[in-house]
């Protein structure tokens, strides 16, 4: 599997744990020795791993933990680090997001997400990943 690749299913694996409320899949997406900040639609910065993984757990536990599907990722890598930003679809509306990944023990590990209101519009084909190298 190419670095691309695994950084693409990095980020499938934050959509799946979050579709699916799986604290302990999303608890080990986020890297332990690397700093992370979380940013929630409308929420503060959260800037330790601890309150990061507790704010997840509060949402994926909550029963309002809306339904979400990743569209139209693109990958961005360079080296040990990499980032995708997407789109967000939750109850029909849309959301973009970023989410930021570094090579921790030779796997790539989440730092950073980050999600909000956007008036991009949706590309026609959103399913198709998009790849850059820089």
């Amino acid at each position: 599997m190419s670095d691309l690749d695994a950084v693409l299913f990095a980020n499938e694996a934050f959509y799946r744990a979050f579709a699916d409320r799986d604290m302990n899949a999303m608890e080990a997406l986020w890297a332990s020795s690397a700093p992370v900040c979380c940013i929630h639609p409308g929420w503060e910065a959260i800037y330790d791993r601890d309150d990061v993984i507790e704010s997840w757990r509060a949402i994926l536990n909550g029963t309002t933990a809306p339904e979400i599907n990743c569209l139209a990722p693109r990958v961005y890598y360079y080296g040990d680090a990499a980032f995708v930003v997407c789109f967000e679809e939750i109850h029909g509306d849309h959301l973009i997001a970023t989410n930021y990944f570094v090579r921790e023990d030779g796997r790539w590990k989440m730092v950073h997400h980050q999600a909000g209101p956007t008036r991009a519009v949706l590309p026609a084909t959103p399913d198709e990943p998009k790849r850059t190298v820089n």
